[in-house]
């Protein structure tokens, strides 16, 4: 590792985002320990797949930098495991050995980057810059999408049908002729939608039904 120039802000406290590292090189790891640290990133080290398994990932952003050959398990097919596993953490790939077909399997499976050792210390940084940047959407995506659901959890069944029909733009006096109840009846449906669900016009809960991937119901036979 060589070059270090300018570096990212510095980061610190328990919320803040976390780089890890898998290299069953002890100077590599520590060389990375340095870096990271020197730049204010939290950071922690393994010598094997097998011990970051074992150790609890806090609920932060965070990013994992993985050797390509690692004893026993080759950090791609650890990058298959934790995918099947469900552990979803954007990776940055490191190897003295790096050639093409690897490359190319690494970022089809998801991989940020792709560094051949020695790389210089700022494409190591820009890297884990990118992935922390990754997965810190990602999270935030998620959370919408949780938040959206448990608001969509409130609603009744009719609730949940008429914000189906509102949301394909289906006028009140057409609802209530589709679902057979009275015009006033959806108004007030779409009244205690539009407050259970925190929109502030129809194109917000027309993108929150979007989001939710709300089907349109099929009509009555």
């Amino acid at each position: 590792m060589t070059g270090r120039s300018n570096s990212p802000r510095n980061i610190g406290g328990p919320d803040e985002p976390i780089v890890y590292v898998v290299d069953d090189d002890v100077s590599v790891r520590e060389a990375l320990r340095n870096l990271f640290r020197s730049v204010g990133l939290r950071v922690e080290v393994f010598g094997s797949a097998a011990e970051f398994l074992q150790s609890k990932l806090p609920d932060v952003a965070s990013c994992l930098i993985l050797d390509i050959r690692l004893p026993r398990l080759s950090g791609l097919d650890f990058q298959a495991d934790l995918a099947k596993a469900g552990i979803h953490i954007p990776i940055v790939f490191m190897t003295g050995h790096g050639d093409i077909p690897m490359t190319v399997r690494a970022m089809k499976a998801g991989a940020v980057d792709f560094l051949t050792k020695p790389f210089r210390d700022q494409d190591m940084l820009d890297a884990v810059t990118a992935a922390i940047e990754r997965d810190r959407n990602s999270r935030n995506e998620a959370k919408i999408r949780s938040d959206l659901h448990a608001l969509f959890a409130t609603l009744t069944a009719r609730e949940r049908e008429v914000m189906a029909l509102v949301t394909t733009g289906l006028m009140n006096k057409q609802i209530a002729a589709e679902i057979g109840i009275a015009e006033i009846t959806v108004k007030i449906h779409r009244g205690n939608i539009m407050r259970k669900m925190a929109a502030k016009s129809l194109a917000e809960l027309v993108k929150m039904a979007q989001a939710l991937e709300i089907q349109r119901p099929a009509p009555p036979q």
